[in-house]
């Protein structure tokens, strides 16, 4: 099995990474999969199915399957130029697109929200259709958005369940279970960060790789900052107030002072996740670690690595992010990213081990300490269920990365006061989440039916 770094760290928008990226690489895939059809096109139809459909306005999934129809892609998206074409299509009811004559599409009557059962793959599935001049569909694919902007089609899906899932990758390190992890560390000598480099090599330079991590981490600070330097309300209409900015500024104001309490290093955890997905939470740019709705746990603990603890070195962020791919890897393979497959759990309990992992790993933790640190961190996230107010990813996903960071520094403290021994294995914590995502009731799971979607008041 191989997951690269830049499969689990993917920079994007906001605010979904399987209900807005997701869609618009899907729609990306479907006008290659035009532009090498013998077919004369004129038209194109799509309808959402299943939590795509539920929590679409929210995350707007209907916005971001026209634009990525239109050409956008989350990782060059320009949001000017997108506004400027969305209105365009609006008003002209056509989207003209490199390589494909102009194509009719109606948003208010070509994008259908369908709320029946969802469809047989995954709770994220979409249509996409093509058109002839009569109006008949010539063209049509079954996409699956199935977390973390990883989308399949119906076909690759399929494949993806059989024999193929099993298959190693080539790849001098292929572990797909965190037993085989530990296994090769021990046989090897290596740490997990190194024997995640050694696999990536396969596929790219050493300049390449660590370009690509430099960028990684560019995106995220940046968010970082802005997220605490944004003011005002979160579009969607439950009018959240941005708090990330007033709780920077109160902590600044505290520095220094005598009288500051021990339990404020976790005000500062909170604040940089917090900052991050408000920024996600306004469509900006942000980085997928493992999802959108996860992004700022990652990030908030890296960051108070380097702010916070003495000799944190900004050379490890590149053994942080490859240890914490590894574990979202394990996470994605053997379980899922998913809240609408897992709830919550596979989201923000994911993402809180990939960063406990991380951070035990530049601390000095042997392998097994940071397998028990992402076991912690995943363990007490366990049931977690994913009721977004609204569909919209404010509440209570924007405090729960906060919580999740604080979780996965502790989760790695933890472990580092231990010698790596422990009851619970993190393969065993991967599975229980797979077989709570299984048992868990649809309406906790991505789908704003149950929770706390039902219970506040959307007014």
């Amino acid at each position: 099995m191989f997951l690269s770094v830049f499969d689990m760290f993917k920079v994007g928008i906001g605010p979904s990474s399987s209900h807005t990226m997701g869609p618009m690489v899907a729609a990306a895939r479907f006008l290659d999969t035009m532009r090498a059809s013998p077919f004369h096109f004129r038209g194109l139809r799509a309808s959402l199915h299943g939590s795509l459909a539920f929590t679409g306005v929210g995350h707007a999934t209907d916005r971001a399957t026209i634009l990525g129809l239109a050409g956008f892609a989350p990782d060059t998206y320009d949001a000017e130029k997108a506004e400027a074409a969305f209105a365009r299509i609006r008003d002209t009811k056509q989207i003209e697109v490199e390589g494909l004559p102009p194509l009719d599409f109606d948003p208010q009557k070509d994008l259908h929200f369908d709320f029946g059962p969802a469809l047989p793959g995954h709770a994220n599935g979409m249509i996409l259709k093509a058109t002839d001049a009569q109006g008949d569909v010539i063209l049509q694919e079954t996409y699956y958005s199935i977390g973390g902007g990883f989308v399949l089609t119906a076909g690759e899906l399929a494949e993806a369940g059989g024999a193929k899932a099993k298959a190693r990758a080539d790849v001098p390190f292929p572990f797909e279970t965190a037993a085989e992890m530990l296994q090769m560390a021990n046989a090897s000598g290596l740490s997990i960060a190194q024997m995640k480099r050694q696999n990536e090599l396969r596929f790219r330079s050493a300049a390449e790789l660590d370009r690509g991590m430099d960028r990684i981490w560019e995106v995220m600070t940046d968010c970082i900052d802005r997220g605490m330097k944004g003011t005002g309300i979160l579009p969607g209409g439950l009018k959240v107030r941005r708090r990330a900015k007033g709780i920077h500024d109160a902590l600044m104001a505290e520095r220094g002072l005598n009288m500051t309490a021990p339990h404020t290093i976790n005000d500062w955890m909170s604040l940089y996740a917090m900052a991050v997905n408000e920024e996600n939470a306004a469509g900006g740019q942000v980085v997928t670690a493992p999802t959108n709705g996860a992004a700022g746990v990652v990030p908030a603990v890296i960051r108070y690595y380097l702010d916070h603890v003495p000799g944190a070195s900004t050379a490890k962020v590149g053994d942080f992010l490859l240890t914490a791919a590894a574990i979202g890897g394990l996470c994605k393979h053997n379980a899922s990213i998913s809240g609408a497959e897992c709830g919550c759990q596979a989201e923000v309990g994911s993402a809180a081990a990939m960063a406990a992992a991380g951070l035990a790993a530049v601390l000095g933790g042997t392998p097994e300490q940071v397998e028990n640190a992402a076991e912690i961190a995943l363990e007490h996230h366990l049931g977690m269920t994913c009721d977004p107010v609204k569909g919209l990813v404010q509440v209570p996903c924007i405090e729960r990365n906060g919580l999740g960071a604080i979780k996965a520094v502790s989760a790695a403290s933890l472990s580092l006061r231990g010698d790596g021994q422990h009851l619970v294995s993190l393969d065993v914590c991967i599975e229980t989440m797979r077989q709570t995502g299984r048992d868990m009731h649809e309406k906790y799971k991505e789908t704003s039916l149950g929770g706390l979607a039902v219970n506040v008041p959307n007014c």
